[in-house]
């Protein structure tokens, strides 16, 4: 899709540091001067994180209550003043921090009360906390240039006390003064009024908004060792992929204020899917009440306290060269050893090797180990047939690595093919890291012991056609797949590069009804990972796959390569790709019963998908307009009036495939590809032939 997300400012995917400012154990209202750095997701799955937005000229922040006459009233007036500035680029925004408000229930009265402005759930109450909120309507104005707060109080004075009376102008408007002080370079007139009306926000830990005696006390060894065991050791670990080891209560202590931070602007752990939509397997994220534990005991001043410390009981371990849950492979690949120069770009390596299986294998698991995760950026792979021995089974991908990746799990008596022979084929992709490096990664593979029942496949949604307009700062594209038959997921993994900053998955079945199954409000491109539902999702025959990206090629997204130029598909990081794989399979497919022909009707469709922007089974002039690519507009746009037979204003399925297909937007990558076995992590566009199947 080819437009620009028309929506108030959105967080990045950034991985930068914010540094602390320091913060106090615990925060009277009223006393709060800086504002630290926090993320939240928008009742839209929108990922707000606040110093993104240093570069806005003021920053305005609302807190509201569903269903309150007060947080209406003030909403539709602060809406006013969004209107009234928004050509001078000040950000508004509004924040819910109460117990009794879902998200689901800040999503509804956002629809139901037209909301423009985006309302920020505050879960967690963190947020909440920090500022000193205390009643709805309270607004704070804050100024980027220092993220001090430059208002907090009341609207204007019809908020002062009772019931607003807005049929009348305000005489006193202090939130607009304090705007006008902010882009003025001046200090408000007015930097602090107590809001005595409207309802207090309901807090699960009140005392602590009170910096009160008597709030929870947490404890190192009961409450805080063990979450950091479960949840964070596996990569902090010596010769782990974090930076430092989880082995005592003193490294903790000493990483105390990058760890707060790094949880209140969600960058840790690198778990990014939204805890409200499916339930995954490889689940490394924690719960708000382990959240609130770990920074409330950071806030608290990170005390020892009695009892053990849990983590010393990692002194000495180092990470394991293959996952712990599976052991040592069955057989493992070595790749040829590769040298990666210190700086410039690094084409492609295809590393050719032969197939360690003579004859028809079944795999249950992959894992591939980086030789130098500096690097190696990630790795695809797919099979060359043996043509002088023909196989029973189909080929597919034999494994795939992405930074974060977790191995790689069949499960469920599903199997990824090798048929014997041949040889198999890894496109490394590699970067520099300013000196030269070596690289010799290992590929571990685990055998069935017996013929899986189920094949498991995978295809990948994509559109390589995808333009990224240059400084877009939120520009969305959409693509989709139609079931051919009932079909089980087990794996959706979205991959886009470093202007990649939020992605959804949703079904919509023949009916309209839509559901969303996977969503990273924000997406990082350092921690790419597979997300594996607990049960397999049936997605039945006929129902649309709709992956939604959207992107930041703007200057103020610091990991962007160029903001500058506009943005096409290609496989270096400096270029763009809209991909999301599945791995599914068929429920009628077993391995005694192949049905390769509900493979290829997904390709055979994949163009319409890509055209299709708002996926209702029609292709408009305006929709073929957008922007393609390399080449400019569809060429269809030229010939719409002839393929348009029925002169409806629009082509339906039957107009487009009598249009040859259209040939989709163009580009290097015309449509998602579909094999057997696992997806790689990013496509090379390439079209298929017989020497090369799976997903590149």
């Amino acid at each position: 899709m080819k437009k620009a997300l028309v929506a108030a400012a959105v967080a990045t995917t950034c991985a930068t540091f914010f540094g602390m400012t320091g913060f106090a154990p615990s925060v009277a209202a009223g006393s709060v001067t800086h504002v630290d750095n926090f993320q939240l997701t928008d009742q839209n799955l929108m990922a707000h994180e606040l110093y993104y937005f240093k570069y806005a000229p003021a920053i305005v922040i609302m807190s509201q209550k569903d269903g309150s006459a007060i947080s209406r009233t003030a909403a539709a007036e602060l809406q006013k003043i969004a209107d009234a500035y928004k050509d001078k680029g000040v950000l508004f925004y509004m924040i819910n921090s109460n117990t009794t408000d879902s998200r689901d229930a800040v999503g509804a009265e956002a629809r139901a009360q037209g909301f423009k402005i985006p309302v920020l759930v505050d879960e967690q109450q963190l947020v909440g906390e920090s500022l000193g909120i205390t009643r709805e309507a309270e607004v704070f104005v804050i100024d980027p240039k220092t993220m001090n707060l430059a208002y907090r109080g009341p609207l204007d004075n019809r908020f002062t006390s009772g019931t607003p009376n807005v049929s009348k102008a305000p005489t006193d408007a202090f939130a607009t003064k304090a705007i006008d002080a902010v882009l003025g370079g001046r200090a408000a007139p007015v930097a602090k009024i107590d809001v005595k009306t409207g309802a207090t926000v309901a807090y699960a830990e009140p005392g602590r908004l009170r910096a009160a005696a008597g709030v929870k006390q947490i404890s190192y060894a009961r409450d805080v060792a063990p979450i950091l065991q479960e949840k964070c050791v596996s990569c902090h670990i010596s010769g782990g992929i974090a930076p430092f080891a989880m082995d005592s209560y003193d490294v903790v202590k000493g990483n105390a204020a990058m760890i707060r931070e790094t949880l209140r602007s969600k960058r840790m752990p690198p778990y990014f899917a939204d805890a409200h939509i499916g339930q995954f397997k490889n689940n490394q994220g924690l719960t708000n009440d382990q959240t609130r534990t770990l920074v409330h005991w950071i806030e608290d001043g990170a005390l020892r306290g009695d009892g053990p410390d849990l983590l010393l009981s990692n002194k000495g371990k180092v990470a394991p060269d293959w996952p712990e849950e599976l052991g040592k492979p069955d057989v493992v690949v070595n790749m040829p050893a590769f040298t990666v120069a210190a700086n410039g770009v690094i084409e492609y390596q295809n590393q050719r090797v032969a197939n360690p299986f003579a004859n028809d294998t079944w795999l249950r698991a992959i894992a591939i180990k980086p030789g130098d995760r500096r690097v190696l950026h990630h790795v695809v792979s797919n099979q060359i047939a043996d043509r002088t021995k023909p196989s029973s089974i189909p080929a597919g991908s034999v494994g795939s690595y992405t930074p974060g990746a977790r191995p790689q799990v069949m499960g469920d008596n599903t199997g990824a093919p090798v048929p014997g022979g041949g040889m198999l084929n890894f496109q490394m992709h590699y970067t520099t890291v300013g000196v030269q490096v070596t690289d010799n990664t290992q590929v571990g593979f685990y055998l069935a012991r017996e013929t899986p029942k189920y094949v498991k496949r995978s295809y990948v949604i994509s559109d390589g056609g995808l333009y990224i307009p240059s400084g877009e700062a939120r520009h969305k594209e959409v693509a989709y797949m139609v079931a051919p038959a009932d079909m089980y997921l087990y794996t959706l993994y979205p991959h886009s590069h470093y202007r990649g900053m939020h992605v959804e998955l949703k079904a919509k079945t023949p009916d309209g009804k839509e559901t969303m199954l996977l969503a990273l409000p924000k997406y990082d491109f350092n921690w790419q990972r597979d997300y594996d539902p607990v049960e397999p999702i049936l997605v039945k025959a006929g129902t649309k796959l709709i992956a939604t990206w959207v992107y930041d090629n703007s200057t103020h997204n610091s990991a962007n390569p160029d903001p500058k130029i506009n943005v096409t598909w290609g496989e270096q990081t400096f270029n763009e790709m809209m991909y999301f794989r599945i791995n599914y399979r068929f429920a009628d497919e077993t391995t005694d019963h192949l049905r390769p022909e509900l493979a290829s009707a997904i390709g055979a469709g994949s163009s319409m998908g890509q055209l299709d922007d708002n996926a209702d089974d029609f292709i408009t002039r305006d929709e073929l307009a957008q922007p393609r690519g390399r080449g400019g507009v569809s060429p269809l746009l030229a010939n719409f009036a002839m393929l348009d037979r029925n002169g409806d204003g629009k082509l339906d399925k039957v107009e487009y495939a009598a249009s040859s297909g259209g040939g989709g937007r163009g580009g290097p990558a015309a449509g998602g590809r579909g094999g057997a076995g696992r997806g790689g992590a990013a496509p090379t566009g390439r079209p298929a032939n017989d020497d090369l199947s799976g997903d590149l």
